[in-house]
């Protein structure tokens, strides 16, 4: 059984889940640069961090949602979040005659981006760790 520190802690991992998996995403892109008709792939992050908030935070959606006097007036199908990042091809690059679109420099630098974000994901919850840890032993120290 784990503590839950904050729901934010859940979130944070979740994004350097997500970030991992995205990493590995790229580097499968890079792997496969010379395979003929080979399509770059990736994950789409931002939708699966903000479908993982709305689950931790018991958001619906984004939008407004109507309020109704009776439950006959309307009826409203509620949308499943789900956590899963979505896979989706890459386009807009040129196919190479062997039909490849795997554009090393875009790699290279989704690579690099994919990297600092997470080592910012990883400070940031070092630093959530070390305010905790704090008030922990600051209430060590007062009984």
């Amino acid at each position: 059984m784990s503590i839950e520190i904050s729901k934010a802690d859940s979130l944070v991992k979740a994004a350097l889940d997500y970030r991992a998996a995205r990493q590995d995403m790229i580097a499968s892109n890079i792997a496969n640069a010379d395979t003929p008709f080979y399509k770059p792939r990736d994950i789409s992050f931002e939708s699966a961090l903000a479908s993982k908030k709305a689950e931790l935070y018991n958001q619906d959606s984004n939008q407004l949602i109507m309020a109704t006097t009776d439950a006959k007036h309307l009826t409203s199908e509620k949308q499943s979040a789900t956590t899963k990042p979505t896979l989706y091809f890459r386009d807009g690059h040129m196919a190479r005659n062997d039909g490849n679109s795997v554009d090393i420099d875009v790699e290279t630098t989704e690579m690099s981006k994919n990297s600092i974000m997470f080592n910012a994901l990883i400070q940031a919850h070092k630093k959530d760790k070390a305010i905790f840890s704090s008030v922990i032993e600051a209430s060590q120290k007062l009984s």
